[in-house]
């Protein structure tokens, strides 16, 4: 897929410096294009979507905001804390409202596996299929996020 002048744009906002210090492409020259298509691919192997990934996540989070910052117990299996820290954060995609700097944190307790992530990511994820780049130190690698959330499978593939 072409990447077109707004991607272009886009990906610039995307870098070191500009939104956040680290960026959100870590050391991925790719096109935004190309890392979406790849990530697109990875969860279609895993027989899910975006949507159900990002569902899985705002489900953990809604659950974890009960513990008032302090850890529960989800569904059995899953230890979930959401710690809010002051201040919001615009999408490198634009559109409207700024994301809150909410990092829910999720351990699996079958797997001994957790994974962190923020209301940005859930956006990234949700509306743009976005995992960020290779080499960012806040990537979320699908399998990971799939396996540890245990997000289910769907047939809208």
């Amino acid at each position: 897929m072409k990447q077109t002048p707004e991607y272009d744009k886009i990906q610039e906002n995307m870098r070191k410096g500009v939104i956040t210090l680290d960026g959100f492409l870590g050391d991925d020259t790719r096109k935004l294009v190309d890392i979406i298509a790849e990530d697109t691919f990875a969860i279609h192997a895993h027989h899910t979507t975006k949507e159900a990934i990002a569902s899985r996540m705002e489900y953990f989070r809604k659950q974890g905001e009960e513990g008032l910052g302090e850890p529960i117990t989800v569904d059995g299996n899953f230890e979930v804390r959401v710690d809010s820290v002051r201040g919001l954060l615009p999408s490198p995609f634009g559109g409207p409202g700024m994301y809150a700097k909410v990092n829910t944190s999720v351990l699996n307790k079958s797997s001994g596996k957790s994974i962190v992530y923020t209301d940005l990511h859930i956006h990234f994820i949700k509306d743009h299929g976005f995992f960020e780049g290779k080499g960012s130190p806040f990537r979320l690698e699908p399998k990971e996020l799939i396996e540890i959330l245990e997000v289910p499978q769907t047939e809208e593939l």
